[in-house]
């Protein structure tokens, strides 16, 4: 028999975290950098090869508050109390765009990654962290491109 045989095998017990996982947070702080690479990749790989680029960012939400304005503005007569029907549809497309789109891309996100995930170690969070960054970034640059468009200006909000 060789010495290896006779060693002593090594246990490792891993054990769940008890009470709130600071670690946890201060690992997604110190791979902040991964995560903003990885959304960048995110946004390149996704708007690269399009035939509306980047623009389909703006496009989606202002083509779904136009077909809400005409559904529910012209024909359903819904009330909006006063703030134009366009921009009163508008700020609930948003954020619910965000919402569904984050959804989605994040739950596909970590198969999408498997790659990543089998050959290097970082919190596996990080994945996850970056497309919603990704999105948000979009969505972000859409709705302040937009407003833009509706004539608001941040420094003067319309009044009622």
């Amino acid at each position: 028999m060789t010495k290896a045989e006779f060693q002593p095998k090594k246990e490792v017990l891993i054990e769940p975290a008890r009470g709130f996982a600071l670690g946890k947070l201060l690992d997604l702080w110190l791979y902040r950098e991964l995560a903003f690479f990885l959304a960048l990749r995110d946004i390149k790989v996704r708007y690269k090869q399009t035939v509306l680029g980047a623009s389909w960012a703006i496009i989606q939400p202002l083509m779904t508050m136009v077909i809400f304005t005409i559904i529910f503005g012209t024909f359903a007569k819904l009330p909006s109390d006063g703030v134009p029907y366009p921009i009163f549809t508008y700020t609930a497309v948003l954020p619910w765009a965000f919402f569904a789109t984050a959804l989605v891309r994040v739950s596909g996100s970590m198969v999408s990654n498997a790659g990543i995930i089998g050959k290097v170690y970082f919190p596996r969070l990080v994945i996850p962290k970056a497309v919603i960054f990704a999105v948000f970034h979009f969505r972000f640059a859409a709705s302040w491109k937009n407003a833009a468009s509706f004539g608001f200006d941040p420094g003067h909000p319309p009044s009622m």
